[in-house]
């Protein structure tokens, strides 16, 4: 039989122990996403000939627009960020979908930008786009500070 006292310290070694394995549990990295999170079969229901509604309806209202060699184009864009305990989110990955329309407004085609090997690659395509392409300085701009620390509103 175990003594009252006996008891005591092994109810406040047990309530320690959780004390402090508590906030350990805490520092784990946690994922965060953000944006427009697609699946690749939202991706395969954009075909060409598709209308820009019918594009909205399938997959909502773009992050950003832009005009492209008369046509049009909308981006979609997807971040995913991760926060180990009280630090601040640290964007690790980013994709863009981007859907281009010809002049009359039906798609003309579709390309996932993300990076690879530092660089914007084209999943859809395989391939790196060209520098100078008609899109070049957006899709820039939209990779432009991956991975690097973002300080919001200072």
């Amino acid at each position: 039989m175990m003594s009252k006292s006996s008891y005591r310290q092994r109810l406040l070694a047990c309530f320690g122990a959780l004390a402090l394995a508590a906030p350990l549990g805490a520092c784990g990295e946690q994922i965060i996403k953000h944006g427009h999170q697609f699946r690749d079969n939202d991706i395969q229901q954009i075909t060409p000939g598709m209308s820009q509604e019918q594009v909205k309806l399938q997959l909502g209202t773009p992050a950003t627009t832009a005009t492209i060699d008369n046509g049009q184009a909308f981006y979609y864009i997807a971040s995913t960020m991760s926060q180990a305990a009280f630090l601040k989110e640290k964007e690790i990955d980013r994709k863009v979908l981007a859907v281009y329309f010809n002049p009359l407004g039906s798609v003309d085609r579709v390309a996932h930008y993300g990076m690879k090997d530092g660089k914007v690659f084209d999943y859809i395509s395989r391939q790196t786009p060209a520098p100078g392409g008609k899109d070049d300085g957006i899709l820039k701009q939209l990779f432009r500070n991956l991975g690097t620390r973002q300080l919001f509103g200072e």
